[in-house]
């Protein structure tokens, strides 16, 4: 078994509902985005990232605004919809009964 393409795997799975719960705190841009899932050990690339956050905006879940930068080209913040919001609580209920069903079978 290839335990890392094993963990990969998990962390992608995860990767959705994490951003959600970064973005719920306050809008961000990308780099903010990235530097919150690597300070959770949830190492991710920006192409990786990218293609996530146009899938969460096109499913309606994520909105963005452009935003002047004093250090360069503007910046695109994104933040959770009203939609977000309520996916993000179905997933927080998910994954509270993922976590139980898992330490129950560690017991």
């Amino acid at each position: 078994m290839d335990i890392e393409n094993v963990k990969s795997q998990m962390r992608k799975g995860f990767l959705e509902y994490c951003t959600l719960l970064i973005l719920k705190k306050r809008p961000s841009y990308t780099s903010d985005i990235i530097e919150g899932l690597k300070s959770a050990h949830l190492i991710v690339v920006e192409g990786t990232l990218y293609p996530l956050l146009t899938r969460l905006k096109n499913d309606g879940l994520l909105s963005y605004e452009w935003v002047e930068s004093t250090q360069g080209p503007p910046r695109k913040y994104y933040s959770l919809t009203e939609e977000g919001n309520g996916i993000l609580v179905e997933l927080s209920e998910a994954w509270t009964e993922l976590s139980s069903s898992i330490n129950h079978l560690n017991e």
